[in-house]
């Protein structure tokens, strides 16, 4: 959740040297970069079932391919502390998806940590002055449709995980897939002169992206899911909210509004009732 949350200002960063459709594309080809090698070294099969297929089909699509394009896009948009606490209605997608594919019926206190927590996601997106700075109602509403498309993609790693295939192939697959289907792309979207003209501070804002948020992370969680469980565990994701606030306040110096904080202790607060589940 750490390294989750600072993928806001990362991509931020990366977003103010290269049009935000190439930093997402650009974020799965460096990590489709390392996940091949990794797949060749480690000897990793992809799954053998039909219905793992299909999870890991899931997990690509949403996590690897329409979540990082969606969400750059809309980071670019918007403020980097509005992209954070959007993405603390993760956990509460997550739960939701969840308790569909598995077919059970949250608790009242679910339901209601639930509601506090999207009224605190509609205040922040309804609710921007003229001191939220960067912020938009386009960019905050694409984060918020691209963090509920990532939890799907979740929820089918960390079935994955439970069914048997672990965290690591699982990961290193989806990347790997993803990567084979946008590194193409750059071929028409741009130069490697253009590339070589990239500053170092965004390059290392993509290689975070890459190797953190796409990986690293990625792996960590999928574990995590299918080992504690997807409902619980899923609520673990507030977690990155305060960090991906803070790293917006301190390294991007964006303002500290009366909106952020009222929606940040409505979001988290919903969280903390929906545990309760």
């Amino acid at each position: 959740m750490a390294i989750w949350g600072l993928t806001p200002v990362a991509t931020k960063v990366a977003v103010t040297a290269v049009d935000p459709l190439l930093v997402g594309i650009l974020r799965m080809s460096l990590a489709g970069a390392i996940a091949w090698p990794a797949i060749l070294l480690l000897r990793l099969a992809p799954p053998k079932t039909r219905p793992l297929q299909l999870l890991l089909a899931i997990s690509c699509l949403c996590g690897m391919i329409a979540f990082p394009l969606m969400f750059t896009v809309g980071q670019r948009l918007t403020a980097a502390s509005h992209g954070a606490l959007i993405l603390a209605a993760q956990p509460i997608f997550t739960g939701l998806v969840a308790a569909v594919v598995e077919r059970r019926v949250p608790s009242r206190a679910w339901w209601l940590g639930s509601a506090v927590a999207l009224s605190g996601e509609i205040a922040l997106i309804s609710g921007r002055s003229a001191e939220s700075g960067e912020a938009t109602l386009l960019g905050d509403s694409v984060i918020l449709v691209a963090g509920f498309i990532a939890s799907a993609g979740y929820v089918a790693g960390g079935r994955l995980q439970q069914s048997g295939y672990k965290a690591l192939p699982a990961t290193l697959w989806s990347v790997a897939i993803a990567s084979l289907v946008l590194a193409p792309t750059l071929l028409f979207l741009t130069t490697i002169d253009a590339l070589g003209e990239i500053p170092a501070l965004p390059w290392f804002a993509l290689l975070q992206l890459a190797l953190g948020s796409s990986l690293i992370a990625y792996v960590a969680w999928y574990w995590s899911l299918g080992v504690g469980g997807i409902g619980r565990v899923g609520l673990m994701q507030f977690f990155q909210t305060p960090v991906g606030v803070a790293a917006a306040l301190i390294l991007l110096g964006e303002p500290l509004t009366i909106p952020l904080v009222i929606s940040a202790v409505a979001i988290l607060a919903g969280v903390f009732i929906a545990q309760r589940w």
